[in-house]
């Protein structure tokens, strides 16, 4: 991964302290390679969203606990192996959470043509070989079961679990990564899903509420 320290080199000098403190308060550990991935990731997001618009947060040091810390808290409720990760725009939380657990099979689905390519150039570039990215409208992405679904900012719950039905195994389950105010939307739950479980994160150096939904159909535990 040779290609990756120059890269690196170009962030500011307070992103690696940050992302290493922010892992540490979630108790995540890294190997040296998933960090400089971790690094990697930030620079080659920061690198094209100035070309590309990919992501309103302008700030690196601020990407760290928006975007990769945010995606990280959700890794101890990771189970896999499958995860699809639906509109995942730059790929997140899905690279994110490929890179924690090389153990997982991540497909990341988005629409968006220039956030497909970046996702597809990260994967290259961070010698991730357990991620796939792909271009398609979720309604037209079929044939394929995943043991989890996760949304981190794609559609309201309904049209999350209604638009992605087909997709969950039989005793799969849907992630939903939301803000304040997701109980107006649980009420409105397609029949035969229920919320399985609730899980306040904490994201390192954030103040706004987040929470993980973990939905599943009814009768699955």
């Amino acid at each position: 991964m040779s290609f990756l320290p120059p890269l690196i080199e170009s962030l500011p000098g307070s992103v690696a302290p940050r992302l290493e403190q922010g892992l540490a308060q979630l108790d995540i550990a890294i190997t040296p390679t998933q960090r400089e991935q971790l690094l990697g990731l930030l620079a080659l997001l920061h690198k094209w969203n100035r070309a590309y618009n990919l992501t309103a947060v302008r700030d690196v040091d601020e990407m760290v606990s928006r975007h990769v810390l945010d995606s990280a808290a959700v890794a101890p409720f990771i189970r896999g192996p499958r995860l699809l990760d639906v509109g995942a725009g730059p790929g997140l939380p899905g690279l994110v959470l490929a890179i924690l657990k090389p153990e997982l099979q991540v497909t990341l689905l988005d629409s968006n043509g220039k956030k497909v390519r970046f996702q597809r150039q990260a994967v290259m570039e961070l010698a991730l070989s357990n991620v796939t990215p792909t271009q398609a409208r979720v309604e037209q992405f079929a044939g394929q079961h995943f043991d989890q679904v996760i949304s981190r900012a794609f559609a309201s719950l309904v049209d999350f679990v209604t638009l992605t039905r087909p997709l969950p195994t039989a005793d799969g389950q849907w992630l939903a990564m939301k803000g304040p105010g997701a109980d107006d939307e649980l009420r409105d739950l397609p029949a035969g899903v229920e919320l399985n479980a609730r899980h306040l994160l904490n994201v390192p150096f954030e103040t706004a509420e987040r929470q993980l939904l973990i939905l599943t159909p009814k009768g699955v535990e």
